[in-house]
C-alpha cells in the first residue's frame, strides 16, 4: 500500500524530530520514485501508537470515516488514546463510555440546513435543541451543535440574526440549567466541489458575525464552534482569531486547507503551530478531527491526525 504524503510543515517547526524521538520504534519510510527519493520521510504511526502528551483533549467525527464499521472505530479511538467522540449515532454512546471516552458534541438535531434563520423553521429547531440538551446533560457531553441554516427568500439579513437569536434565547435557559454549551458551527460557503467540504448558502458563513450572533443571545452557555478548516477557507488569520475570540470557543474541529483531507503537507495550515496557540490561549475543550480521508489506510489517517495534534 503507498505510504501517504510527507509532513514537511510540521517538520519545519521542530516538531518531527521531537515527536520521533517521543515515538519509540515510529515508523519511518522514504518513498522512493525510480531513482528519485522522497525530501521527507512519509510518517504514520505504528498500530500500537498511543497519544502521548495529551496537552490537546483530542475527539473525532465519526462520521468522516466511514465505512469503518462504529465498532471498531470506536476501539481504534480507545488504542489511540482519545479523550472522546462526537458525529456518531446515541446507540454508540453506551460503547464509547464503557471503553473510557466521553461524547465530545451531541447534534442539535437541526442540521445546518435547516437552521431558525427561516421563521418556518423556528420551532422545530426549538424543539430539537432541547431533545439534544437533555441527551447532552443525560451522557455527560459539554456542548450541543447549532447551526444558522441556509439563506431563504425574502427574509432579510436583518431578520435573519434576529430569527436566529430569538431561538437561542428560548432554548438557552434550558441549556444554562443542564450546564451545556449551546455551539454554533461556522460553516464555508466558497467550496461547491463536494457536499461536507462547503456549503454554499449557508448564512453563518462569517466567524466575526457568528460571534456577534453569540455576544446578543448574551449567555454563558451560547458559544462559538470554531472549525479550524471553514475558519481558514472563508476568513483566515486563525490564530489571531483564536485569541480574539477564545473567551467564545465552546468547541473546535481539525481538516487539511484545502480539500478538508489529512493535515499533511498538501494543505496550508501548520497545525501544530495553530494548536499550541489554542492551548497558550487557554482553551481547555475538545479538538476534533474532521477531516476526509483521502488515503486508503483510513485508520493510518487517523493515527496521523492525533499523532500531528498531540503537540
Amino acid at each position: 500500500m503507498p505510504k501517504p504524503p510527507s509532513i514537511p510543515c510540521v517538520s519545519r517547526r521542530g516538531f518531527i524530530r521531537g515527536a520521533t524521538a517521543a515515538l519509540t520504534g515510529l515508523a519511518l519510510g522514504a518513498e522512493a520514485k525510480g531513482s528519485q527519493i522522497a525530501e521527507e520521510p512519509s510518517i504514520i504511526p505504528p498500530e500500537d501508537y498511543r497519544i502521548k502528551f495529551g496537552r490537546v483533549k483530542q475527539s473525532v467525527m465519526a462520521w468522516c470515516f466511514k465505512p469503518i464499521p462504529e465498532a471498531e472505530l470506536i476501539e481504534a479511538c480507545r488504542k489511540l488514546g482519545l479523550a472522546a467522540m462526537e458525529g456518531i449515532g446515541a446507540e454508540f454512546y453506551p460503547l464509547i463510555k464503557q471503553k473510557g471516552m466521553q461524547i465530545a458534541l451531541v447534534s442539535g438535531g437541526h442540521g445546518f440546513k435547516t437552521g431558525p434563520l427561516s421563521p418556518e423553521n423556528r420551532q422545530f429547531c426549538v424543539d430539537k435543541l432541547r431533545e439534544a440538551i437533555h441527551l447532552a446533560a443525560e451522557v455527560g457531553a459539554p456542548n450541543v451543535i447549532t447551526f444558522t441554516g441556509m439563506r431563504a427568500p425574502g427574509v432579510s439579513d436583518e431578520q435573519a440574526d434576529k430569527n436566529c437569536v430569538e431561538c437561542w434565547k428560548e432554548v438557552i435557559p434550558l441549556a444554562e440549567e443542564k450546564g451545556v454549551n449551546l455551539c454554533l458551527e461556522h460553516l464555508n460557503s466558497r467550496d461547491d466541489t463536494h457536499p461536507m467540504k462547503g456549503h454554499p448558502g449557508y448564512y453563518g458563513d462569517d466567524v466575526d458575525h457568528c460571534v456577534d450572533l453569540i455576544k446578543r443571545v448574551d449567555s454563558p452557555r451560547m458559544k462559538l464552534l470554531f472549525d479550524i478548516y471553514h475558519v481558514q477557507v472563508m476568513n483566515g488569520d486563525v490564530v489571531r482569531r483564536i485569541r480574539q475570540y477564545i473567551d467564545y470557543i465552546g468547541h473546535v474541529h481539525t481538516a487539511g486547507v484545502p480539500g478538508r483531507g489529512e493535515m499533511d503537507d498538501t494543505q496550508e495550515i501548520n497545525y501544530p503551530a495553530v494548536l499550541r496557540a489554542l492551548i497558550e490561549a487557554g482553551y481547555k475543550g475538545f479538538v476534533a478531527q474532521e477531516c476526509i480521508p483521502t488515503w486508503e489506510d483510513k485508520l493510518g489517517a487517523l493515527r496521523h491526525g492525533a499523532w500531528v495534534m498531540d503537540v
